[in-house]
């Protein structure tokens, strides 16, 4: 027993210091995992089926959110780009300020951001499910690998998912802002598509498929952790789908952050 004064000082003192122990210990086992995945997914043989299932879930299913998404936007930045551009008349140059904004940044960001609240989500729960419910248990007892069967098809279907949608993304954003710039404010659609073969370059859609493959791991990578070490309870599996979905956002716009800087 020590001195109650001594443990009124320490106890606070013990408390922050346990706060960046258990961020580098969180961090340290995130790499761990990362690893493993890694190990797995170029370990033969590869479950092509469950990764054929798990892009048609994130992939596929993703679809409307992605195509609504990515007409709105690309409506919004015909808006502003044209009322921005006619104050120093240059509504020329709206198309390729609306490819560029989308094909360097909003594309990749956005179409991320909706896979994470859509696909990201539900990948958490379904794993923390699972362990839950000690199915991943179960399968390290039959001596199968809750990696290979579990993880990997989802970072494989994310890692080629994510770059598919952002395409359409694009694609879908592009015409929606020719629909507000070319239909409904007059810019002929000669000078919208034509100011984008004359100031965007192939660079400018291989940065931004760069991106949206990093994105798609770092989905994939998040959502399956969290989903794997899941608290148990429903209180586990809902704490975990939020720091799944807050955590890859968050991860996500500061990737995009150093990514802009090195690409650019």
């Amino acid at each position: 027993m020590g001195n109650p004064a001594d443990r009124w000082l320490l106890d606070p003192l013990r408390e922050l210091g346990r706060i960046p122990l258990s961020a580098v210990g969180g961090l340290g086992r995130m790499g761990i995992f990362l690893g493993r995945t890694l190990f797995y997914t170029f370990a033969p043989p590869l479950k092509f089926f469950r990764v054929l299932k798990q892009i048609q879930f994130i992939g596929f299913g993703s679809m409307l959110v992605i195509v609504l998404t990515g007409a709105f936007t690309g409506m919004v930045l015909g808006f502003q780009g044209f009322y921005t551009l006619s104050r120093v008349g240059s509504t020329a140059f709206l198309g390729s300020m609306v490819a560029l904004s989308l094909l360097r940044e909003l594309g990749p960001v956005m179409a991320a951001l909706m896979v994470t609240g859509r696909a990201g989500s539900a990948v958490t729960a379904e794993l923390g499910i699972m362990r839950i419910t000690e199915q991943i248990d179960e399968l390290e007892i039959l001596g199968l690998s809750p990696y290979r069967y579990l993880v990997v098809p989802n970072l494989l279907a994310a890692l080629i998912s994510v770059p598919l949608l952002t395409a359409i993304f694009d694609v879908v954003g592009i015409l929606g802002g020719y629909l507000i710039g070319g239909k409904l404010l007059g810019v002929t659609s000669g000078t919208y598509f034509g100011a984008m073969t004359d100031y965007m370059d192939m660079s400018d859609v291989l940065n931004g498929l760069y991106k949206s493959i990093c994105f798609g791991g770092l989905i994939a990578w998040v959502c399956c952790y969290k989903g794997f070490y899941a608290g148990y309870g429903a209180e586990g599996v809902s704490k975990a789908t939020t720091q799944a979905v807050v955590l890859s956002s968050v991860l996500i716009l500061i990737c995009d952050y150093f990514l802009t800087s090195v690409l650019f």
